[in-house]
């Protein structure tokens, strides 16, 4: 299952706290995204990360990394540009694990869904600094001209939007047809996260999934 509002932890005071604050808050799907950590900190941050997840029944997913996502064993994977390319990432973790990834144009979205992905991460929408090495950005147009071209091509791989989103652009971007929206500042540097979480939850109608079995 696809939720619609994917978060996504930041180093920022911690992972684990960002994680735990956002679960307390009422999000059902974390994605770990660490950068740049020798594998046995990266391992004990993913088993950690994924004892909070099981505690508040959130799907628990891993950024770039199948061995960890394999270890731990995580509810799925999230696969950049420059990973390991998701077909050959199913033989490895087989078909019950959800594999997700990153495109910025509808080229990288055909190259997904030939390789059988169960989400898209498509943006980023505007500028964020959140990540490294940012590609272009593409706004709602680009989602607009994108999602037409998945039509046409009958692609109906759940696309989730991310990239410097805020609570006004949502229910803009999710008219477009847009499956989800992706966030991790928005709800990281937040006083309130109970309070955004719900505001978000309003405007995407959470709890709502889609079959990411295709």
């Amino acid at each position: 299952m696809i939720s619609k509002l994917h978060f996504i932890s930041q180093p920022s005071p911690s992972h684990q706290q960002a994680i735990q604050e956002a679960c307390e808050a009422g999000v059902k799907w974390v994605q770990l995204r660490v950068k740049n950590t020798e594998e046995a900190a990266w391992l004990a941050e993913a088993k950690a990360c994924k004892t909070i997840c099981q505690q508040y029944g959130a799907t628990f997913i891993v950024n770039d990394n199948i061995q960890i996502a394999k270890l731990v064993g995580a509810d799925g994977v999230h696969l950049g540009k420059q990973d390991i390319s998701p077909a050959e990432a199913r033989k490895i973790l087989g078909h019950d694990m959800i594999i997700g990834g990153t495109a910025n144009t509808f080229e990288d979205i055909q190259y997904l869904a030939a390789q059988g992905v169960d989400y898209i991460g498509l943006g980023p929408f505007r500028f964020t600094s959140s990540k490294a090495n940012l590609s272009p950005i593409v706004g709602f147009e680009g989602y607009q001209t994108i999602v037409a071209q998945c039509k046409a091509a009958h692609i109906n791989i759940p696309i989730i939007a991310i990239g410097g989103i805020l609570v006004d652009d949502m229910a803009a971007i999710l008219a477009l047809e847009i499956h989800g929206i992706a966030v991790a500042s928005l709800i990281n540097e937040s006083k309130n996260k109970k309070k955004i979480v719900s505001e978000i939850n309003n405007i995407i109608g959470a709890p709502t999934f889609l079959s990411w079995h295709q």
